[in-house]
């Protein structure tokens, strides 16, 4: 039987890989990363190459799906397309005649592939998109505008020619861009060198050349004196700074205090190898890269955290510097045109946030783009400044991305319509009034994306397989929504409809995506840093942002030491690990497999204490929540916290697998949603603390 060749875009997690699938009779034969692609070398990472076990796995959406019972009771009825559309069509309509299009709220997971279903909400007139992020990189996102005036998106990490990389908040061998992986580990070979700066031994410190164990939530005690370092010692790019760093008297005053000495006390990091890091980068600068951080929803100085970085990174030259964070290019910067956005199609709404996120006092420093869904929710509760009575989850689990279930499922308690649009099954899909199911990213495609960096390109994913069950495209799905609710401007015929309004121009046609499924634009391109880089008021990187403290945040704010454990008790820590995606491939049978449930790092001191052995199942508590896994003994974590895998814990009868496999981190957070960074935004999930006891 013949094979065919798709250039695809991989949907097992938010990197979205460009990848290939070789396809023989509606059947997957073989996955791999598009060889075509930069960086990618043909790899897809063990969550990539587990694509077609999500296709064969039955335990997912089949069709869509009306709530028969009370919500979260597990009791539906199969309906049609027509009849589910109708559905939501006609309570959104309801909805929103009631009570204004401000009334509805829709979030995602964020990325490329936004445009139909952002387009459709402005439609309707709401200004309420939000996504995931104040659960992810919201304190990375604040911290960029908050001292260079663009966000986190406009710098790139170009791994392959840095000579120093520092991995802090960010542990890029197990939450994988393939990518970036592939870039770090030839610069490594060329000779770089990776620190790596966390409260465990992930697989990242094992990879690095120096390993920094750092007491839980001291992180930016270890920032500010390594800026100590820099100024002090002159160790810094005084050239750059004199053209482009704001207040940096202030900034020198500010650090003052904060030197090595003071930060081995807090950190428990020696003072020289501090100082030693300080003299490593200065000496590899400005091809130097200190990550900001991806899942920064930690700790209640995680902003200051981000801030800092960024900082580290200004003082070394390296904004805008080759092996350093080079500015990005869209197509405009490689004298191209950009891809047409459906969302330009419809008026700005005149309704202000609901989450208050660019008007509310306290939250006028905030990017008013995505917002903060957490205080979204505070709206849905309170009812002010405006109610919210509608509610499309977007491939999003909010009940199992932040914390306490009980308490976020109270917070929606006023929702008059909840919409899952989802390819697996989730808590929040279990608690909806409509489930519309979505097909998994082989069986569907998208909408043709833009990929900023140094090299700019477009790219698209195309459809492998026909789908197995009763599910639909993202964009067919919002197609149709639109459709029975008389959105004319969104009524495409097909997707190379869509596709063609997007190209229309930019001299391309999708003909030209044919032999790669990318479209380059042009570069490599590194732009030097002028007086149009920084979008601030001054022009420059700002050590003191008046956006900040006209919201009473301070931009150079003291450090504050972390509260320790409570007697007997231990802070909670979770993260990612190279074989799962958060909760959503803990039922592929593929993974599962592999890794069927978490287990709980805990020190070899404290775990004598208690008399837990490795291996031992124990119970970790918080308050009336209590769950159950088996004790990971070692010296690889600070005896101050413990550690779990994020995502499992899983208790939908729907799932077999996964169901009753070991214990949900956000559960061990209670009321912890009300808990967010001023500053930043985000949600401090790491303030915890957790009893340990053998069962």
């Amino acid at each position: 039987m013949k094979h065919t060749k798709v250039y695809s875009v991989c949907g097992m997690c938010t990197v979205r890989c460009p990848m290939m699938a070789t396809v023989s009779g509606n059947k997957v034969v073989h996955l791999q990363g598009n060889p075509h692609a930069s960086g990618i070398k043909g790899a897809l990472c063990a969550r990539g190459a587990a694509g077609a076990a999500l296709i064969a796995d039955d335990e997912r959406p089949q069709f869509p799906m009306i709530r028969a019972g009370e919500r979260g009771e597990g009791k539906w009825r199969k309906a049609s397309w027509d009849e589910a559309l109708a559905y939501v069509a006609g309570e959104l309509s309801r909805i929103k005649e009631a009570h204004g299009a401000r009334s509805i709220l829709l979030s995602d997971r964020g990325g490329p592939f936004r445009d139909m279903h952002r387009a459709f909400l402005k439609a309707l007139g709401s200004p309420n998109y939000c996504n995931h992020d104040s659960a992810c990189a919201r304190n990375v996102q604040h911290a960029a505008l908050s001292l260079f005036g663009f966000g986190r998106k406009d710098v790139a990490y170009d791994y392959k020619n840095s000579r120093h990389v520092v991995l802090q908040t960010r542990n890029i061998f197990e939450a994988i861009n393939v990518k970036e992986v592939n870039d770090l580990l030839d610069a490594k070979d060329a000779g770089a060198k990776i620190t790596c700066i966390d409260v465990r031994t992930t697989v990242t410190a094992a990879k690095a050349d120096t390993f920094l164990m750092v007491r839980p939530g001291t992180d930016y005690a270890l920032n500010l004196a390594v800026i100590h370092e820099l100024l002090s010692r002159d160790l810094y790019d005084k050239a750059f700074a004199a053209a482009w760093i704001k207040d940096l008297d202030a900034l020198k005053a500010f650090v003052a205090p904060y030197d090595t000495h003071f930060a081995a006390a807090e950190t428990g990091v020696p003072a020289s190898r501090i100082a030693a890091l300080a003299d490593a980068l200065a000496a590899a600068a400005p091809a130097v890269i200190w990550h900001p951080g991806w899942m920064t929803a930690r700790y209640g100085d995680s902003f200051n955290v981000c801030r800092s970085a960024y900082v580290i990174n200004a003082l070394l030259g390296s904004i805008g510097a080759k092996g350093g964070l080079p500015l990005v290019n869209k197509p405009a910067h490689v004298g191209k045109k950009g891809l047409k956005n459906l969302v330009d199609l419809f008026p700005k709404p005149g309704d202000k946030r609901v989450d208050g996120v660019g008007w509310m006092e306290g939250r006028t420093h905030f990017d008013t783009g995505p917002g903060l869904v957490n205080l979204a929710y505070e709206a849905i509760e309170s009812g002010e400044p405006y109610p919210i009575r509608a509610y499309i989850a977007h491939r999003h689990d909010p009940l199992m991305a932040f914390p306490d279930t009980a308490d976020l499922k109270r917070r929606w308690a006023k929702l008059e319509l909840l919409v899952s649009v989802t390819f697996s099954w989730s808590d929040t899909a279990w608690f909806s009034d409509v489930v519309l199911p979505m097909s998994p990213y082989l069986e569907r495609e998208s909408m043709i994306a833009s990929k900023s960096g140094v090299s700019p390109s477009f790219f698209v994913r195309r459809r492998a397989l026909e789908p197995r069950f009763d599910t639909r495209a993202d964009w067919e799905i919002y197609r149709d929504l639109a459709r029975v609710m008389g959105i004319k401007e969104l009524d495409f015929a097909g997707v190379e409809d869509i596709w063609a309004y997007q190209l229309q121009d930019t001299g391309l046609s999708i003909a030209d995506f044919e032999a790669t499924g990318m479209v380059g634009l042009g570069g490599p391109l590194y732009r030097p840093v002028d007086e149009k880089t920084f979008k601030t008021a001054s022009g420059k990187i700002e050590m003191i942002n008046p956006k900040l403290e006209a919201d009473g945040v301070v931009s150079l704010a003291p450090y504050v030491s972390p509260a320790a454990p409570p007697e007997g008790a231990l802070r909670v820590s979770f993260g990612r690990v190279g074989l799962h995606t958060q909760g959503h491939t803990v039922n592929n049978p593929l993974l599962f497999a592999q890794m069927p449930e978490n287990v709980l790092w805990i020190n070899v001191a404290e775990a004598a204490k208690r008399g837990i052995a490795d291996g031992a199942l124990v119970e970790v508590r918080n308050g009336s929540f209590a769950g159950r896994l088996k004790a990971k003994v070692t010296e690889g974590i600070h005896p101050e916290t413990v550690f779990m895998v994020h995502g499992f814990g899983h208790t939908l009868p729907v799932e077999s697998r996964a169901r009753g496999r070991g214990a949900a981190d956000n559960e061990l957070m209670p009321g912890g949603i009300a808990n967010w960074d001023k500053g930043g935004g985000g949600v401090c999930m790491q303030e915890h603390f957790v009893t340990v006891t053998p069962v």
